[in-house]
């Protein structure tokens, strides 16, 4: 059986402001702080795609006295990277077998 894409998890991930917050998240776990300084995105706007990333739970949060720490959870993109590469491996099978439904 075929298994999908998580396409809510793509329209989450679409947005190049929370893009760039998940790809400055993949190498080090930064505060709201850092992250605003990182994108140049205001403070409101960077919460606002932050609870969007943490409601999909794409990171976690870290309280650390009056900060909060941001960290990607690997396992969630890793997961839509195996989804794509099943989309893949069949869409590879499908052509070696030249599979294709012939037109009424």
């Amino acid at each position: 059986m075929l298994m999908s894409v998580n396409a809510d998890l793509l329209r989450v991930l679409a947005d190049p402001l929370r893009l760039r917050i998940v790809t400055l998240l993949a190498r080090e776990t930064l505060c709201t702080t850092h992250l605003a300084e990182e994108t140049g995105a205001r403070q409101t706007n960077l919460s606002n795609h932050l609870k969007v990333l943490r409601d999909a739970g794409v990171v976690e949060t870290e309280p650390c006295g009056r900060f909060t720490y941001y960290r990607l959870k690997p396992e969630v993109i890793a997961s839509l990277a195996g989804q794509f590469a099943d989309l893949a491996e069949t869409a590879r099978a499908t052509a070696a077998a030249d599979r294709k439904r012939a037109c009424p």
